[in-house]
C-alpha cells in the first residue's frame, strides 16, 4: 500500500504555511529535502513549507508515484486542491462518461474524501458511509436526485476503481421526488419567439422547441447534422450514449436557411463568438429568460420547459405517445408517461361531474 502525505493549510508564527504530515518514511523524507525547502516545526511536530513557496504541482510530480497525496481544507475554507485517488478520473474516462457526470462524480468525490480526511479509503465502512450520507440527508437537506448522486460517485470508487464487489455495502436509496413537468403553451412560446428579435437567439429556442431538444443536444448539433433533402436532424450521442432522428419543419428550415446565411457556421450549428468554439449552455438559458421577460410570461422559465412543452403539445394534438417516446430518446415509455399528466387533452377530455350538479341547479 503506498505511504499517504496529508497536507494542510497552517499558520506558523504568523506566516501562512502548508503543513505536511505522514507516518516516518525516509525516502519521503529525502526527497523533500532535496526538492523543497522544508523546515522543522518543533511545536507542531511536522514539517512545514511557506504557502508563497509551495509549488503544488512539482510536490504532485514529485510524491504521486510513492505516496496518495491527500489535501485537506482549513477551517476558513481556505483549500489546497484535494487529489483524486489514482484511477477514480482514468476509470470515468475510460468508461466514457459524460464530460457532466465526470464533475459532479469528482466533485461530489473529493467532498467525501475530505469528510474522511485523516482516515485510509479502503478502511471506511459501510456504516461510516451510512452515516456520511444522513448526515448530509440531516443537516444539508440534499435531494433525493443528490442523494443518488453522491452514493453513485461513491460506489464508482469501491466498485469500479477498486474492483469490489457490488455487494460491498448496502444504502438504502431515496425515492426521487415525482414533480410534474412543467410547460408552457403554444401561445406563450409564440410570445418568447415573437420576443426574440436576434436570428442567432430565435433560431436557438426555435430549434429547442421545434425538435424537443435538450440544451445540450441544441449545443453539439453539426452544421452537417442538418438533412433539409429529408428534413431531418440527427442528434449524436446523445443521452445513454445513443443517437436519434428528429422531425425538421419547413418553417424551422426557413429560419435555418436565414440564420446560416447571415452567421455562415463552420462545424457547430451554434456557434460561440471566437470562431468553432461551441455555444454556451448559460447563455441560452439568459436568452430564454430575457425573452420571457420582455414577452411578459411571469412562469420560470428555463431551457427544459421547452423540451416539456414540446413533447405535451404533441400529445395534446393527438401524436401516439409511442412516437413522442423515440422523438425525445426516452429509454423507458414511463418517462414519456408523464406527459399525460400536464396535457390538456388527457385531463379535459373527461365530464367534470360538478358541471351537472350546477346545471340541475339552475
Amino acid at each position: 500500500m503506498k505511504a499517504r502525505i496529508l497536507l494542510s493549510p497552517d499558520l506558523h508564527r504568523n506566516r501562512k504555511v502548508v503543513k505536511i504530515t505522514f507516518d516516518y518514511n525516509l525516502g519521503i523524507l529525502e526527497l523533500l529535502k532535496k526538492h523543497f525547502q522544508i523546515k522543522w516545526s518543533q511545536s507542531k511536530k511536522c514539517w512545514w513549507i511557506a504557502r508563497t513557496e509551495f509549488d503544488y504541482k512539482k510536490f504532485k510530480e514529485v510524491f504521486s508515484p510513492i505516496a496518495e497525496i491527500v489535501a485537506i481544507a482549513d477551517k476558513k475554507k481556505e483549500k489546497v486542491e484535494t487529489v483524486l485517488p489514482k484511477g477514480y478520473l482514468e476509470k470515468l474516462e475510460q468508461k466514457r462518461y459524460s464530460p457532466q457526470t465526470i464533475k459532479t462524480y469528482t466533485h461530489y468525490f473529493k467532498e467525501f474524501q475530505n469528510y474522511f480526511n485523516n482516515r485510509v479509503l479502503e478502511e471506511v465502512s459501510v456504516d461510516d458511509i451510512n452515516g456520511y450520507v444522513h448526515r448530509l440527508v440531516k443537516e444539508k437537506n440534499i435531494s433525493a436526485s443528490q442523494q443518488n448522486q453522491r452514493i453513485n460517485a461513491i460506489k464508482f470508487y469501491y466498485e469500479k476503481v477498486k474492483g469490489r464487489d457490488r455487494e460491498y455495502y448496502h444504502i438504502e436509496r431515496a425515492k426521487k421526488e415525482k414533480y410534474l413537468p412543467e410547460v408552457l403553451s403554444k401561445k406563450e412560446i409564440q410570445q418568447i419567439l415573437d420576443s426574440t428579435l436576434n436570428l442567432k437567439h430565435l433560431t436557438i429556442l426555435a430549434m429547442i422547441y421545434s425538435c424537443g431538444l435538450r440544451r445540450g443536444e441544441l449545443i453539439n448539433l453539426r452544421v452537417s447534422d442538418i438533412d433539409s433533402s429529408r428534413m431531418l436532424v440527427k442528434i449524436n450521442n446523445a443521452k445513454g450514449k445513443k443517437d436519434r432522428y428528429v422531425q425538421l419543419s419547413e418553417n424551422m428550415l426557413r429560419i435555418l436557411r436565414k440564420y446560416y446565411k447571415e452567421f455562415k457556421p463552420k462545424f457547430y450549428l451554434i456557434e460561440g463568438q471566437h470562431g468553432a468554439a461551441k455555444y454556451s449552455g448559460e447563455s441560452i438559458s439568459k436568452i430564454l429568460k430575457s425573452s420571457a421577460n420582455k414577452a411578459g410570461i411571469r412562469k420560470r422559465v428555463y431551457p427544459h420547459i421547452l423540451r416539456h412543452s414540446f413533447a405535451t403539445h404533441h400529445l395534446e394534438q393527438g401524436t401516439d405517445l409511442r412516437h413522442i417516446q423515440v422523438l425525445l430518446g426516452h429509454g423507458s415509455s414511463k418517462t414519456t408517461e408523464r406527459y399525460t399528466h400536464v396535457a390538456k387533452s388527457e385531463i379535459s377530455k373527461f365530464k367534470n361531474p360538478i358541471d351537472d350538479i350546477f346545471n340541475n341547479s339552475t
